[in-house]
Formats: structure tokens, C-alpha cells, sequence
């Protein structure tokens, strides 16, 4: 199960991909705003990986997509996908390590992630949440056309304090009619 881009391939995460997603989910700034702590222990990604291994794409639950770039085949980071038990909704989530951010990888790969939810699954919607300080995230959201449609204050209690989660949606009306080819 592969989804290519000019740049990067998306594929199922390797066992031998582990020593990487420790690496860059350890960083504490890749870190900050994510679920886990850093550091993220070997044996943990290790733990991790075997879970995004059994995982499949087209059912129920979560499934994260290794990015990898095609010039040098290394993985710089990942897509979650948390599709729902309808199978016409889905969350999405990315992660890029620190070395990769800021050259349109994670809009490229996410890009992606979207074209084959609504093109080839025939979802009706996407969401995405992000911690309302996360600027990044929330601006890679909006550039591929997702709506803003909520602040929750003081959400989620992450880290030591409570942090307010802005929530976006996009649907498959929108992304079926816009031309999205401008933003990779």
C-alpha cells in the first residue's frame, strides 16, 4: 500500500524503521505539542511500529503512514489516519522530524493522505486538532483548505497544564472541487 508524491513515497511502517521514530519522536520540540514525552525509548518505537504494522488502511482505527523522501530513502516522519467505524470520517495527524520541517514535506504528505481518503475511500470528512498554540500545524491545515470550526478551551491537560485545541474540518465537497495542485 504506497501513495507517491514527486517527492516522498508513503508507505507501512518498517520494523527496521523503529531506530528513526525514536530518534525524531525523542526531540523535545518535535515533542512538544504531541501526546508523548520526550525522550521516546527504542523499545517503545519498537512497541509502536508493531502496532502500525497490523494496522490496515481501509478498516476501523488508527493507521500512520511512514513518509519517507525518495531521493535518499529516509524516513522523516509520519501521517496518522484514525478512521472511523462508519468509514466515511477520519482525524488526521502528522509528525516531521525538526531536520525536515519548513520545506513542504508535511503539506505534501498530508496532501496525499487527503487525495486518497476522498478520492480512492470516499470519505464525506476529515477532521484535524491541533493545541491552539501549535501556529505550524494550524497554518498547514488552513493552506490545504480546512475550515476552522472551533476553539475548546482548556481542552486537554498534556504535559502539566491545560492546553486549548482548535479543531478543523474539511469536506469531501471541498476538497473534490478546489484545486489543490497550488499547494504542493
Amino acid at each position: 500500500m504506497l501513495i507517491t508524491t514527486d517527492r516522498l513515497l508513503l508507505r507501512r511502517f518498517r520494523v527496521t524503521d523503529a531506530p528513526v521514530l525514536a530518534e525524531y519522536r525523542s526531540d523535545p520540540e518535535v515533542a512538544h505539542y504531541q501526546s508523548w514525552d520526550a525522550p521516546f525509548p527504542l523499545l517503545r518505537a519498537e512497541t509502536a511500529v508493531a502496532g502500525f504494522m497490523a494496522a490496515d488502511p481501509d478498516k476501523p482505527g488508527w493507521f500512520q503512514y511512514a513518509i519517507e523522501r525518495i531521493a535518499d530513502k529516509a524516513l522523516i516522519g509520519d501521517v496518522a489516519v484514525h478512521l472511523h467505524d462508519n468509514l466515511l470520517q477520519a482525524e488526521i495527524g502528522f509528525t516531521l522530524a525538526r531536520a525536515f520541517q519548513g520545506q513542504g514535506y508535511a503539506t505534501e504528505a498530508v496532501h496525499a493522505v487527503l487525495d486518497r481518503l476522498f478520492r480512492l475511500q470516499g470519505l464525506h470528512k476529515v477532521t484535524g486538532e491541533c493545541d491552539a498554540r501549535n501556529a505550524p500545524s494550524a497554518a498547514l491545515m488552513e493552506r490545504l483548505g480546512f475550515t476552522r470550526e472551533g476553539r475548546l478551551r482548556q481542552q486537554t491537560f498534556i504535559k502539566g497544564e491545560w492546553t486549548d485545541d482548535l479543531i478543523y474540518g474539511l469536506l469531501a465537497t471541498e476538497w473534490l472541487n478546489d484545486d489543490h495542485l497550488d499547494v504542493v
